[in-house]
């Protein structure tokens, strides 16, 4: 990405995203995101690798879901610092876990990269920890239209 390439993504990005909360856990899913496709730089053995990119390529499809999700949680609760707006802090924990779930997917696969000879089981620990990133912003999606529709303050469990 050039200069003035990323700094008109930049300029977006603030519009879109604030430069609080939202930005936050977008740049957090989109860094792990990256790291994962680091990751896959180093795979040497090819049934594994193409197994890893299949799971890259399901995860990269989300990363336009949760920008969805923090464009419209920004427009809705506008978020210049760290502070997680009751109505919506479902929506953020969820979020939050995605980016956690996606960073431990590319540690996982991180770690299978390493091994030493054919991994018996190919890419299933990976496959596994990929399925909870689809589940957490699937969830935040569901929290953010029950939101919407409750039109009332999401309860925060204690």
């Amino acid at each position: 990405m050039g200069f003035f390439t990323a700094a008109r993504q930049g300029r977006r990005d603030d519009a879109e995203l604030g430069k609080g909360l939202w930005r936050r856990a977008h740049d957090r899913f989109h860094r792990g995101l990256d790291r994962y496709h680091q990751v896959l730089e180093g795979v040497e053995d090819e049934l594994l690798y193409a197994e890893l990119v299949e799971v890259a390529n399901e995860l990269s499809e989300l990363l336009e879901r949760v920008r969805a999700v923090c464009v419209e949680a920004q427009r809705r609760s506008p978020s210049e610092g760290l502070d997680i707006p009751g109505p919506l802090a479902g929506v953020h924990r969820a979020l939050s876990k995605a980016g956690n779930s996606l960073a431990t997917t590319a540690e996982a696969a991180a770690m299978l990269r390493l091994a030493v000879g054919p991994v018996p089981v190919g890419a299933a620990s990976v496959r596994r920890r990929a399925e909870s990133v689809v589940e957490q912003v699937t969830d935040a999606e569901r929290r953010l239209a029950e939101d919407a529709a409750s039109g009332q303050p999401e309860s925060i469990p204690g």
